[in-house]
């Protein structure tokens, strides 16, 4: 005799929900060498998000803050400004950022980011990779 297999359930389940104002943003200090606490929510990460997305984050930097010049290997990570102001550094050039911005860092490059201003500054930061690239 033999025993038939429960029914599948392919009905699509729905992603997890969450919400940035219960708690889900966590402090970080002196990120990437950086001066003082941001806040930053890792909203996807490899395992977890789209195929090709390395982690998307959701940070926010208080006034006098800031995220340390550094670098990533082969993976290109993107700086979108969603709220205030700030200062991007990019391979060595420095310039003014605000809301709207889209800020693409290639692979191997070093960037940074202060927020030199009163306000709070808000940003996504998604990275892509690896691109399988060369240098």
């Amino acid at each position: 005799m033999s025993h038939a297999e429960p029914p599948v359930d392919r009905r699509p389940t729905r992603p997890r929900i969450s919400n940035l104002h219960e708690g889900l943003f966590r402090e970080v200090i002196a990120d990437h060498g950086g001066e003082g606490a941001i806040l930053a929510h890792r909203a996807y990460r490899r395992e977890d998000g789209p195929a090709g997305i390395a982690f998307i984050d959701l940070v926010v930097l208080p006034p006098g803050t800031s995220i340390g010049r550094h670098r990533h290997a082969d993976d290109q990570e993107t700086y979108v400004i969603l709220s205030g102001r700030g200062r991007m550094t990019l391979d060595g050039e420095e310039f003014e950022v605000r809301a709207g911005d889209v800020i693409p860092n290639r692979p191997y490059g070093e960037h940074g980011l202060a927020n030199d201003s009163e306000g709070e500054l808000q940003l996504l930061v998604f990275e892509a990779g690896p691109l399988g690239g060369s240098r």
